[in-house]
């Protein structure tokens, strides 16, 4: 019986078995929410098939593997913990408002740091500098990401992604087991509205941390981040990192939904067969509808400081992407050198995008358009979005 696969002490077990370690690191909210992780993909709700538990298994491993190895390393070398985290860049925003390609192109600067795929998914050993750009963990994590692809087809046409492509803070995080992650890929309904309601999340940040400080004790730089997911918890990340600079991005919320909706139910079709569009739908405007209040909330009330966030537009940056990123410097403070907007203007010939296509729409989706409307009006009138026409 699968149920029983999702015990947390047997995977803890096989984990420090596997590893040959046992120091998970202070504190237990990562345990608390390793049980709440298992105790939804054990049930019903989730609707894994044979292969979504193998896959469900894997990821869980993973995680406690990578946690594992990171402590014990840092244990090692407890220089690494007095390492300053200093002004990461963090990229936030709905999804599907141009975070990732802003994302992509920031991170062809030289100057700036972002966690790889490669990296994240495989953090130990650390990441040297000699053999950043050919450690054969790049080529066995491109193999895993081009499995995917056979087994969902348009998996990567639906959200990009590679080895040596930055990854998201989400699955950083996911070390914790207090990440959006998890219900992205699975359908975990009683999960991911503990992690939208009830959740502290400043554990998640002390162990994103952590993560950081190991993969900088190899490669250096100012950090470069991105995920959709902080746009939920700005106080936690503040409270983290005091001097972050965040860049929010914004668009019509609805085309987001629609778009987000359907991307998670092709991620969710990998490791189940009776996902839908509507279900998905229902979660993602619940976490949107949240996110924008939670994240207006803390912007108004000072939470977030006025100089320490900057707006970027979707319409914007689709319209002139270089201009919109030249004035995200200039609000920066940083300078935007000739070689990196080169690397930047060949990054974005190399991958123009297809602006979505036809992969969704609003149609699809199940929601009332007036009702959702309403709902985000505020947002939009608080940020001059304007109703964008329904795919």
């Amino acid at each position: 019986m699968s149920a029983a696969r999702f015990r947390p002490g047997l995977l803890i077990e096989k984990a420090c078995e596997n590893s040959g370690l046992d120091d998970f690191g202070d504190g237990t909210t990562w345990r608390d929410g390793l049980d709440r992780v298992c105790d939804s993909l054990a049930s019903s709700q989730a609707r894994l098939n044979d292969l979504g538990v193998e896959i469900a298994l894997m990821d869980i491993d993973r995680a406690l593997t990578s946690r594992l190895q990171i402590i014990d390393w840092r244990n090692r070398h407890p220089d690494i913990a007095a390492a300053p985290v200093e002004r990461p860049i963090f990229i936030v925003g709905q999804p599907r408002t141009g975070t990732t390609i802003l994302f992509d192109l920031l991170a062809q600067d030289p100057e700036l740091r972002p966690p790889l795929t490669w990296e994240v998914d495989n953090p130990f050993p650390v990441p040297a500098p000699d053999t950043y750009d050919t450690d054969p963990r790049i080529a066995s994590t491109q193999a895993a990401l081009e499995m995917s692809e056979q087994i969902v087809p348009g998996l990567l046409t639906h959200h990009p992604m590679g080895a040596l492509v930055g990854q998201e803070c989400v699955r950083i995080v996911a070390g914790e087991f207090c990440s959006m992650i998890f219900p992205t890929q699975y359908r975990m309904p009683d999960y991911y509205r503990w992690l939208l309601y009830d959740a502290d999340h400043c554990p998640a940040y002390r162990y994103h941390r952590i993560f950081l400080q190991h993969l900088q004790s190899g490669v250096g730089g100012q950090w470069l981040l991105k995920s959709p997911a902080h746009l939920w918890q700005l106080d936690a990340l503040l409270a983290e990192y005091p001097d972050a600079l965040i860049v929010q991005t914004h668009r019509d919320p609805l085309n987001v939904i629609s778009s987000v909706s359907a991307l998670i139910h092709h991620l969710r079709g990998m490791a189940s067969d009776e996902s839908s569009i509507p279900d998905c739908a229902a979660q993602s405007r619940e976490q949107i509808v949240v996110g924008l209040e939670c994240a207006m909330t803390m912007r108004d009330s000072g939470v977030v400081p006025a100089e320490q966030v900057i707006d970027v537009h979707f319409r914007d940056f689709m319209r002139d992407p270089f201009e919109t990123i030249r004035a995200l410097y200039r609000r920066l403070g940083r300078e935007l050198s000739p070689i990196a907007e080169q690397r930047m203007r060949n990054h974005l010939a190399a991958h123009p995008g297809d602006h979505g296509g036809n992969r969704y729409r609003w149609a699809d989706t199940g929601l009332n358009a007036s009702e959702v409307r309403e709902q985000v009006r505020a947002y939009q009138q608080r940020y001059d979005i304007p109703d964008e026409p329904l795919r």
